[in-house]
């Protein structure tokens, strides 16, 4: 299922989050020990510095990057927007404990037409879902157009890893045992065999960069975090000149 493209995929990836959504939090946090959470605040952290006003998370799933974003030095709120009303639905309940404060707000959008006016944000991110995209530079594209000319975007994802055996370990776990624990705690092991399978149909780090850049996206970089499985994009959107207008695609 993991080569399934366009509705097909949309179809499928909407289907089984719905069905996983209950166990979806504790899963990641068995899967990657607890560091999704640590990954989650580095990006926030990144995304925000130096910027103030509004933050938006897209495919927020249960809105823990959302709620990173929302502790940032500087970012007045946060928006955490998914297709799924189970997401959503759970989101908003974490946000009870989370968000005292109530600085984040969660809605339903579909990530290739985002349900925001241009220049809205601050910033955007997206964590562990471009691999779930029907079609990643509509998403990218959509992030892209929302953020304010020298506002910041970033992606979290997992991307294929550098041929070695730290790779070959990594596919021994991600294939073998969690599937296995996917049937165990989530019941559900079909959805946790396509997730993992779902990295090898995606493209690499270096290759993610230069859809950035190729969106107009300024400063592109990333960094491989969780022993290279992991990778954290940025990019800037530059600032108009005089007279100019938004360079946003769409």
């Amino acid at each position: 299922m993991a080569e399934l493209k366009g509705q097909d995929k949309q179809r499928y990836v909407s289907e089984m989050f719905a069905r996983i959504s209950g166990r979806y939090d504790l899963m990641n946090t068995l899967m990657t020990g607890g560091l999704h959470l640590r990954w989650k605040e580095k990006t926030a952290r990144l995304t925000t510095g130096g910027l103030t006003g509004k933050a938006l998370d897209v495919a927020t799933g249960t809105g823990d990057l959302a709620f990173s974003l929302a502790r940032c030095p500087g970012i007045d709120a946060a928006v955490g927007v998914d297709v799924l009303p189970q997401m959503v639905s759970l989101a908003r309940e974490k946000g009870r404990s989370k968000d005292p404060a109530q600085k984040v707000t969660f809605v339903l959008g579909d990530a290739h037409a985002l349900p925001f006016p241009n220049d809205s944000f601050a910033c955007a991110t997206a964590g562990f879902s471009l691999r779930n995209m029907s079609n990643l530079d509509q998403a990218l594209s959509e992030m892209v157009r929302v953020v304010r000319p020298g506002g910041r975007v970033s992606t979290l994802e997992l991307t294929p890893m550098r041929p070695g055996g730290l790779s070959a370990l990594m596919r021994i776990y991600t294939q073998g045992l969690v599937p296995i624990l996917g049937k165990l705690i989530a019941r559900d092991r079909a959805a946790y065999t396509y997730l993992p399978q779902s990295v090898d149909h995606f493209i690499d780090a270096g290759t993610l960069a230069g859809r950035f850049q190729d969106l107009g996206l300024t400063g592109v970089s990333y960094r491989r975090l969780g022993f290279g499985a992991v990778t954290l994009h940025w990019g800037e959107k530059p600032k108009m000149e005089l007279g100019s207008t938004s360079p946003a695609t769409g």
